[in-house]
């Protein structure tokens, strides 16, 4: 099969990727690994590469994140690519698709709306559009369309403001500490008395109810647990290097050496952001 030159054309931009996915899938002469995959078996991979994106933005990596976004713009070329062999939609399509959305969406810059207005305005007006497109897809539930593939933590929290919207929601923060406290007596109670599957259930319970108090505060929860994960690698491995530093590892070490040094590398990063 003769190779088109648009493959080694790096100045060729979208159609050189769209045409280098064609290839690889090619029935006859593509890529073996390639040719096997489906829907089901890359979307584990569109995920994995959307938060390695979040990831280089949260630690400014800038050449890293060109790198991530094109990871990222990959999947989209794979799905598209399949979803054309299918017969279900084209690049193309999917592209035509978006732009429409993205015109639509915003009729202030695009229509003749009005742009004296505030952000808080915008979304309101952004979240009416999308309920009346919900409608047009027949779906009349407040919670249809919240993805069934997010992760759970942020799938909570998106349900829970869907919810919200129609009045279904807790005056207030302090009402849902209080719930905490109750889901928490609950956790404790079934850890001593019931089941693994009702600990599991109550520590679920507890889990969506923190989701919700990130909301009244402001708090994307899976932002937030992003940041806790990435300190907590942070300050284990400070006290990873203090071990080293006196020729210990953490497998030499104990709880109490270790929750020791874990205090001086906290109080060491509390300096630094009052000297800084």
């Amino acid at each position: 099969m003769p190779e088109n030159p648009l493959i080694h054309d790096q100045d060729a931009g979208i159609e050189r990727l769209i045409e280098i996915m064609r290839r690889l899938r090619d029935p006859k002469t593509g890529c073996p690994w390639d040719i096997e995959q489906d829907f089901d078996t890359i979307a584990p991979y569109t995920i994995e590469e959307a938060y390695e994106v979040a990831d280089a933005i949260a630690r400014k990596d800038w050449p890293e994140l060109e790198g991530e976004l094109g990871d990222l713009l990959l999947q989209s070329i794979y799905h598209t690519q399949m979803g054309e062999e299918a017969g279900h939609f084209s690049f193309q399509s999917v592209v035509r698709n978006i732009s429409d959305k993205m015109v639509a969406r915003h009729p202030h810059v695009f229509g003749t709306e009005s742009r004296d207005k505030s952000a808080e305005q915008q979304t309101r007006d952004w979240e009416a559009i999308k309920a009346a497109e919900r409608v047009g897809k027949a779906q009349q539930g407040t919670l249809d369309g919240v993805a069934v593939g997010l992760p759970a933590l942020l799938r909570a929290y998106k349900l829970q403001k869907r919810a919200a919207r129609v009045g279904f929601d807790w005056p207030s923060a302090q009402n849902v500490l209080d719930k905490i406290s109750e889901e928490s007596a609950e956790l404790v109670e079934a850890r001593d008395e019931l089941t693994q599957d009702a600990v599991e259930e109550e520590f679920g319970d507890l889990m969506f109810v923190m989701a919700n108090l990130g909301r009244h505060l402001g708090v994307e929860p899976e932002a937030a647990l992003r940041r806790a994960n990435a300190k907590f690698i942070r300050r284990f491995e400070g006290v990873e290097t203090r071990l080293s530093e006196i020729g210990k590892s953490p497998a030499d070490s104990n709880l109490e050496e270790m929750d020791a040094l874990w205090d001086v590398v906290k109080a060491a990063e509390r300096a630094a952001l009052t000297d800084n």
